[in-house]
């Protein structure tokens, strides 16, 4: 962890892992009274998590709609080019961004042989795999971030024919930048076409990651607060 650098003091890693543990411990030992200080945040979450999901059902139709796109182009001796490179950032943005919602819906699967032995093992072996689940999704979080950096830093671009407006590039950079700048920034951009910057359509690859990470430190709280797991799967007769 030498490449974690320190943020407001401590080291990176002591933020994305010891913060969110001893939240978790504080949960449980505050058990209903973390429930009653816990429950508006619980709202918002859930809220974002649906917001998330309704992102990736836009980004799936987005699909659908290049698809036709395309096919009505070819019949028409059209040129569009770049369909199937947006159709494919699409593609990955709708796996990502529905990564939260999916699980707080009980859609990931879970191999469940060993919860089901006792209560007990139902409790404690839940937590533990929830907790680990949410370490991992947390390094992928971190370094699906720092792929964006690097692939900003050496200003990689795609490789097909897909081109967007300088502008679009611009806007997406702005939390990147001091306010101040962005007026200026957005001034100076143009509505020239360039090829696609690699780190874009990345973006949704580290928002979802960072979702999901969020989504599984929620659920090891929820649990070692109410004592229950708050995944429920949707049963689909």
């Amino acid at each position: 962890m030498r490449d974690w650098s320190p943020v407001l003091g401590l080291p990176l890693w002591v933020w994305l892992f010891i913060f969110p543990s001893l939240v978790a411990l504080i949960c449980w030992w505050l058990g209903p009274r973390a429930v009653r200080v816990l429950r508006p945040l619980w709202r918002v979450l859930d809220g974002l998590y649906l917001a998330s999901g309704a992102v990736a059902a836009c980004f799936m139709v987005t699909i659908l709609g290049l698809i036709v796109a395309g096919m009505i182009a070819r019949w028409a001796g059209i040129a569009l080019p770049g369909t199937t490179e947006f159709a494919g950032y699409a593609m990955a943005a709708t796996s990502f961004f529905a990564l939260s919602h999916a699980m707080t819906r009980g859609a990931h699967i879970r191999v469940s042989i060993l919860l089901n032995a006792n209560r007990f093992l139902n409790r404690w072996l839940d937590v533990f795999a929830v907790f680990g689940a949410a370490v991992i999704a947390t390094y992928f979080a971190r370094y699906a971030v720092k792929t964006n950096v690097f692939s900003e830093m050496l200003n990689d671009r795609t490789q097909g024919q897909d081109q967007i407006p300088e502008w679009v590039v611009t806007l997406l950079s702005l939390p990147s930048r001091a306010p101040r700048e962005w007026g200026a920034a957005m001034s100076e951009a143009s509505s020239e076409l360039i090829y696609t910057p690699v780190w874009v359509p990345q973006l949704a690859m580290s928002i979802g990651t960072i979702l999901l990470a969020i989504a599984l430190w929620d659920t090891l709280c929820r649990m070692l607060a109410t004592g229950e797991n708050p995944i429920q799967g949707e049963a689909v007769e």
